[in-house]
């Protein structure tokens, strides 16, 4: 009965923030078709046929596709009566042969152990461990490298929010696509509240003084820089809401792969925050080389011999 009652709190709260998201998401686009009107009515009728595209591709879609995928986590393949999730197995096998990426030695071995339950669980533990975790953590890089440059390119707390929770969506619709199966819904909801509460933090993140964060002293050695106020205070702010979603990324993963070696919630918070770090400083490298050049050239100060060739002229 509690554990019950726990699911039932958890999916509350998911649809709750849900709701929330879907308010504050019809209140900017109102706002911004509001704008619109007042150059030509057709103009605010376009954007919103636009949205609504965006919104099905980017959110309900994504939604619909992790919502209807199997239940499962790799756990179950250390279950000592593979025979119980027979069926469940061969969904999921069916699912990973689909994928176009899946080497063909591992769909083989795949589809001749698929009339046997014990060595299609055996098939299945050694193409997630050896194949679809590395696939995975590729997916998790390359969203949190989209969220770095977005939000560090724009400047606006709601347009952040915005971005964060959709880029953090859909991947892990893409992490529930790669594997052929999703979280269970207590843990599906979860997931929501960190992808809500990162979200929060991306919006909340603008405000942030630079000089609050860098000491004094590195301030004033980087004052006469043209610009650098602005940039660093963008670049550092893409870079938080990277780490946030790795760390999300990580956790749907755990979600995904998780076994008896770490089951507890305290383990998995502090074993995603210390991967994510590991992985933010590739994330960072690919996001910066990303950027334009003339951007860069803004961090560096003019030589000094220029401005006294021109006093001795």
């Amino acid at each position: 009965m509690k554990k019950d009652s726990t699911k039932l709190f958890w999916y509350l709260i998911a649809i709750g923030l849900f709701i929330i998201f879907a308010l504050m998401l019809t209140s900017s686009i109102l706002n911004v078709g509001d704008r619109l009107t007042k150059i030509h009515p057709y103009v605010e009728y376009g954007f919103y046929g636009l949205v609504f595209l965006l919104v099905y591709f980017l959110i309900l879609r994504p939604l619909q596709i992790i919502l209807f995928s199997p239940a499962f986590s790799v756990e179950t393949t250390l279950n000592k009566k593979p025979r119980k999730n027979f069926p469940l197995y061969k969904k999921v096998a069916k699912r990973l042969i689909s994928q176009e990426d899946f080497s063909d030695e591992q769909k083989q071995k795949l589809k001749d152990s698929m009339k046997n339950p014990d060595e299609l669980q055996a098939s299945l533990e050694h193409a997630f461990n050896h194949h679809v975790k590395k696939k995975i953590n590729k997916i998790i890089r390359k969203h949190a490298k989209t969220v770095m440059i977005s939000t560090a390119i724009s400047q606006n707390g709601r347009l952040d929010f915005i971005t964060v929770f959709v880029v953090n969506l859909n991947m892990i619709k893409e992490l529930v696509v790669t594997c052929g199966f999703r979280p269970s819904m207590k843990n599906l909801s979860k997931l929501t509240v960190n992808v809500f509460t990162t979200a929060l933090i991306a919006e909340g993140l603008e405000s942030i003084n630079i000089n609050d964060v860098l000491p004094q002293s590195t301030m004033n050695a980087l004052a006469d820089v043209p610009l650098i106020r602005p940039i660093l205070s963008s670049i550092m702010q893409g870079i938080s809401n990277a780490l946030l979603t790795l760390r999300i990324g990580i956790v749907t993963r755990k979600f995904l792969f998780s076994d008896a070696k770490e089951i507890t919630k305290s383990e998995i918070r502090r074993g995603a925050l210390l991967e994510a770090a590991k992985m933010l400083p590739v994330v960072v490298a690919e996001g910066l080389a990303m950027f334009p050049q003339k951007i860069f050239k803004l961090f560096k100060k003019k030589p000094a011999t220029d401005e006294n060739d021109t006093t001795q002229s």
